[in-house]
C-alpha cells in the first residue's frame, strides 16, 4: 500500500518534465486540441470505462472542463497531461500522483498501465467491488431515472486466475512473441503471464514462447484459448490471413498438440482483427481444422459442448452461482431464453418448464444448443429480434431469460417483451449503460426490479455483469 503522499507515475519511464502545473485558465479559451499540457486536478469519482473524473477549475469565460483519467482513485490530487480535447471535456494520462489514495496498492501485474486489459490492479479488491456496485446504481439513476429500491447483491470471485478464455496477438518476426495490445492503441505489447487468466493458459503461453512457437506460421495473426472447467485441457483457435496456406496451418497445429498435449485442438479462422468485441462469437467457416472440435464444459447441473468460436462464460469460478440466480425458483409452461448462446440456462430451465424456446444468432453457438439441451427445448437459429418481430411466439411466456451483447437489447426486443406480457424478467447485462436504456420501457409498463445482483465475472477491469429479475 502506498504510504507516500507523493508518488511517481511517469508513463513513459523516463525523467519528469520540469514544467509548471497549471491550470486549465492559464490557457484561455482557445483551441487547445493541438498540444498536450498539464493539469493538477482531483479525482472526484470513478466512472464506468475505468477513468476517473475530475473537473477544472472555470476558466476566465467562467467555462470548466470534465476530464477523464485512468489508473486513479477518488480524492487523490495527480498531475496529468491532456493528450486529447474535446468540446466540455478532455482526456488525460497521469505523470504524477501528488497525493495518493490510503487505498492505492501497487499491481501485481508487470505490464499493468501498459496493457489494455486491466484497468483497476491499483484498487483492493474489496474496494473494486463497492465502486461497481455504485457505478451501476448511478448509471441507472442517470440514464434512465431508475432508483433501486432495494441493495445490490454483490457476487464476489477470486480476483485472479479466474479467466477461461485470452485471446493474444502473434508476432512471428523478428521473433516470436505472444501478446495484448497497448492501453488506449493497438500497438502490440509482448507478455509472458497473464495473472487473470488460469494457471493452465498461463502455463501454454510460457511454454509457446519457450518453443519459439514452434515455427509459428507468419500468416497467423491471434490465437485464443479457452480451458474447459477443470483447467486440464484447452481449444486453440487462430485468425490468419484468408490467403493462408493450409498445409502450413495443420503442421503447425500437430506441432502444437504434439508438444503441448493439454490442446486438445486447433481451428483456424479467417482474420477478425477489426473486431470490437473479444467474446463475439465466431461463425465464419474454417480455414483449417486439427484434432477436436469441441471441449466439454462441466458445470454443476449441467455438461456443455462448447465448439471452437462459441460464447461461452470467461469466468470459470461463477458459473454455477450466475445459472443459480438466473434460473432460481421460476417454473411454468413456456419459457424464452433470448440471445441462449450454448444453451448455459436454457438446458437448466428445461427441468423447471414443459417448454423451453430458445433463440440464438450465431451459427456456431446455435449448433452448440442443439447438443447440449433435451427434447423440451425448442432452438430458433436467428436473431432475437427478428424471431419477436414475426410474432412466432404465439402463447404468453411465464418467463423470458435475455443475455444480449454490449450493445443491448434495443427497442424492438424490449417493445416485443412489452407486449409478451411475461410475468417474470430475467435480464443479464454485461454494460450498465444498455441495461438502463432497456429496462427503463418494461419499468414504465408496470414491472419493478425484485432484485438486483451484480456478478464480478471481470475482477481487476472496469467490467460489470448484473442480473436484474423484473416481475409485474
Amino acid at each position: 500500500m502506498a504510504s507516500s503522499k507523493t508518488l511517481n507515475h511517469g508513463v513513459h519511464g523516463g525523467a519528469r518534465r520540469n514544467l509548471r502545473t497549471r491550470t486549465w485558465s492559464d490557457y484561455g479559451a482557445g483551441n487547445r486540441s493541438d498540444y498536450t499540457y498539464d493539469l493538477l486536478l482531483s479525482i472526484e469519482k470513478l466512472i464506468y470505462g475505468g477513468d476517473g473524473l475530475a473537473r477544472t477549475s472555470p476558466s476566465a469565460d467562467g467555462r470548466s472542463m470534465a476530464v477523464f483519467v485512468p489508473f486513479v482513485l477518488p480524492g487523490e490530487k495527480v498531475e496529468a497531461d491532456i493528450r486529447q480535447e474535446k468540446p466540455g471535456f478532455g482526456r488525460g494520462a497521469v505523470t504524477q500522483v501528488i497525493e495518493a489514495s490510503a487505498d492505492r496498492v501497487e499491481a501485481r501485474c508487470p505490464y499493468f498501465r501498459q496493457c489494455g486489459g486491466c484497468h483497476y490492479q491499483h484498487i483492493p479488491y474489496e474496494r473494486q467491488l463497492e465502486f461497481k456496485a455504485g457505478i451501476l446504481r448511478e448509471t441507472l439513476r442517470r440514464i434512465a431515472k431508475i432508483e433501486l429500491q432495494s441493495e445490490i447483491q454483490v457476487h464476489a470471485c477470486p480476483p485472479w486466475n479466474y479467466r477461461n478464455r485470452t485471446r493474444l496477438q502473434v508476432q512471428t518476426a523478428p521473433e516470436f512473441a505472444l501478446g495484448y495490445f497497448q492501453f488506449g492503441s493497438h500497438n502490440f505489447l509482448p507478455i509472458r503471464e497473464c495473472p487473470i487468466s488460469s494457471p493452465l493458459l498461463n502455463r501454454v503461453i510460457a511454454r509457446l514462447i519457450e518453443l519459439r512457437g514452434l515455427e509459428c506460421p507468419a500468416s497467423v495473426e491471434e490465437i485464443e484459448l479457452f480451458a474447459d472447467a477443470e483447467d486440464e485441457h484447452l481449444l486453440a483457435w487462430a485468425f490468419c490471413a484468408r490467403d493462408a496456406n493450409q498445409h502450413d496451418l495443420l503442421r503447425w497445429a500437430e506441432s502444437l498438440q504434439r508438444e503441448l498435449p493439454e490442446i486438445s485442438g486447433v481451428t483456424f479462422f479467417s482474420s477478425r482483427r477489426r473486431m470490437q468485441d473479444d467474446d463475439a462469437p465466431t461463425d465464419s467457416r474454417p480455414l483449417a481444422q486439427s484434432g477436436a472440435k469441441s471441449i466439454r464444459y462441466r458445470t454443476k447441473d449441467h455438461e456443455y459442448q462448447v465448439s471452437a468460436g462459441a460464447f461461452f462464460q470467461v469466468n470459470r469460478h461463477l458459473v454455477d452461482e450466475l445459472v443459480a440466480v438466473v434460473t432460481g425458483n421460476a417454473q411454468g409452461d413456456l419459457a424464452l431464453d433470448l440471445y441462449a448462446g450454448v444453451g448455459l440456462f436454457s438446458a437448466v430451465l428445461a427441468r423447471k418448464f414443459h417448454h423451453i424456446l430458445g433463440v440464438e444468432a450465431s451459427q456456431t453457438s446455435h449448433a452448440d444448443f442443439l447438443q447440449n439441451v433435451p427434447a423440451n427445448v425448442k432452438a430458433a437459429g436467428a436473431r432475437t429480434e427478428d424471431y419477436l418481430s414475426n410474432r412466432l411466439v404465439r402463447k404468453r411466456p411465464d418467463l423470458v431469460v435475455l443475455d444480449p451483447p454490449r450493445t443491448g437489447a434495443g427497442k424492438a426486443v424490449t417493445r416485443a417483451l412489452v407486449e409478451h406480457g411475461a410475468p417474470l424478467v430475467r435480464y443479464v447485462s454485461c454494460d450498465p449503460a444498455t441495461l438502463a436504456r432497456d429496462v427503463a420501457p418494461l419499468l414504465a409498463d408496470g414491472y419493478h426490479i425484485e432484485e438486483a445482483h451484480l456478478f464480478d465475472l471481470f475482477p481487476e477491469t472496469y467490467h460489470i455483469e448484473s442480473v436484474m429479475l423484473l416481475a409485474r
